[in-house]
């Protein structure tokens, strides 16, 4: 296997599903679709084949125990799938679903470009793999734009400023053995107020289809919640999503979706909204949290969070008085701290990290600015105004929050900002290329890329949790649903390293083949 930077294990995997919003600089009016087509279409030069098998997906199972008939986002849907149907092109050219040599996942999600990163076992994996698929969609821009006479723009946010969200999702695959109420009770809180720590900060506030109103807030995402607890994604959005798709074995694992967090450009804001869930989530196989934890209003703690420009973050709580969204999270660290392995290198790095982080929300919030991306933000946007005499309504200010998000590191803001030294690193560059070309090691993500690798031509199908290949007029399938760390994924991992041909694969495993 790939040598790289030796880093231990966690207990669970988990990986961003990032949407990217899609415009065209000469052009206001563009149609996204098309543009997001070409964009996708671009990773064709990745030598990537289009093989996602969408068989084994389906988004209506329910974590309550039962398969949702339908979704409000089914209209939605039904309505891109007949606006493709004018289009001229197939539907496999429209969705560009794209398996990349590193394990990460690249199509076209309607009117949205969306990259999913392989499967990780570590925080330095994920967060190298969040900017790879950075650098990837960068160049795919750039190509698109060469390719259509025009520049295609790309952005690591979450809304368009009209109403309208996309998301960023992330995925942690957990013990079945936690009761779904345990989750719910255990991380209702913890994610309403995480956003202290995880928001990446938007100029204004806006419901659904509704303009701009308002000054500064926290989280991109928060006016866009309007449930506890649902399956749906696009519409009524939930603050716990109930999606029971595991891409796992059922029976052992489930996979915990949530989508209520920003999409966040500071590898550290990343490296700790994803690192403090994940340690939430493994306290909650050993014990529920206190009651002391429960919000009274849930909902309305996640917007007027968002939206206390006082920094304060009061909270009323549904048991005992008020607190404060960054007691809350200290609490919440301290109770992790019964019951996770502390000794554990990146365990203990994210944990001191969280205490330290949530001390200085308290006392000094503009001292995070080289770490989290609001605070980085509001300090831009604030100095801009204030240079310029600007209203916090001025429109000239939405443009520059825009340009913080733009993908591009010799224009976009963010990027200025880390080039001039004042944004803190997780990832080392040479990391960050490595993630562009090879898959995480101690991860099923390994198999799928190397395949990607060595074996495009023979591979059929591709999924998270198997990958089909042909050879000799028979297809076998490499079943990865329980291929996790350990012995099972060591050997997968050393059969794909020392495989020359893909019959090297099929004998090394034992495979049948499954049809003619």
């Amino acid at each position: 296997m790939d040598k790289q930077r030796p880093i231990r294990a966690w207990p669970i995997y988990f990986g961003l599903e990032t949407e990217f919003g899609i415009a065209v600089r000469e052009n206001a009016e563009v149609d996204v679709v098309e543009e997001s087509i070409h964009l996708v279409r671009a990773a064709a030069q990745l030598g990537s084949p289009n093989l996602w098998d969408y068989t084994r997906e389906d988004p209506h199972r329910d974590a309550r125990g039962f398969r949702a008939k339908e979704l409000r986002q089914d209209g939605d849907e039904a309505n891109f799938f007949s606006q493709d149907r004018q289009r001229p092109y197939s539907f496999e050219e429209i969705k560009s679903d794209f398996v990349l040599r590193n394990g990460a996942r690249f199509y076209n999600d309607h009117t949205h470009p969306e990259y999913s990163t392989p499967e990780c076992s570590t925080l330095l994996d994920l967060v190298a793999q969040d900017k790879a698929g950075e650098r990837i969609l960068e160049e795919c821009a750039r190509a698109a734009s060469r390719k259509r006479n025009h520049t295609v723009c790309l952005y690591k946010n979450n809304t368009d400023f009209g109403g309208h969200s996309y998301g960023c999702h992330e995925n942690y695959l957990i013990p079945r053995m936690i009761p779904w109420d345990r989750i719910v009770e255990g991380m209702m809180a913890f994610l309403v107020t995480r956003q202290i720590f995880g928001g990446a900060g938007k100029l204004g506030w806006e419901k659904e289809d509704q303009g701009l109103v308002g000054g500064f807030q926290i989280s991109q995402r928060a006016d866009f919640f309007t449930e506890l607890v649902g399956i749906d994604t696009m519409n009524r959005r939930p603050l716990i999503n109930t999606r029971d798709e595991p891409h796992a074995n059922p029976k052992l694992y489930r996979r915990f979706h949530v989508i209520v967090g920003d999409s966040n450009l500071s590898e550290y804001a990343t490296w700790l909204k994803v690192g403090t869930t994940a340690l939430v989530l493994e306290a909650l196989q050993y014990d529920r949290v206190p009651r002391r934890f429960f919000l009274a209003d849930p909902l309305y703690a996640h917007r007027s969070i968002s939206r206390d420009q006082s920094d304060r973050w009061e909270v009323d709580l549904a048991h005992s008085g008020m607190t404060t969204a960054a007691e809350l999270q200290n609490e919440y660290a301290d109770w992790v701290s019964r019951y996770v392995d502390l000794d554990h290198p990146e365990k203990r790095a994210v944990w001191k990290s969280w205490k330290e982080t949530v001390e200085l929300l308290q006392s000094d919030p503009d001292s995070l600015r080289d770490r989290l991306d609001w605070v980085a933000k509001r300090a831009l946007l604030e100095s801009f105004r204030e240079e310029q005499k600007l209203s916090w309504d001025d429109p000239w200010l939405q443009s520059v929050d825009l340009e913080y998000h733009l993908l591009d590191r010799e224009r976009g803001l963010y990027y200025a900002l880390e080039s001039a030294g004042e944004i803190s690193r997780i990832s080392r560059e040479e990391d960050i290329y490595r993630a562009i070309q090879q898959p995480p090691s101690a991860s099923r993500a390994y198999v799928r890329g190397k395949c990607i690798q060595k074996f495009a031509r023979d591979l059929v199908n591709v999924q998270w949790d198997y990958i089909a290949i042909r050879w000799q007029g028979h297809t076998y399938r490499v079943e990865l649903s329980s291929a996790f760390p350990g012995v099972d994924l060591e050997h997968y991992c050393e059969v794909i390293d020392r495989a020359q041909l893909v019959s090297d694969v099929i004998e090394e495993l034992k495979l049948e083949p499954i049809s003619g």
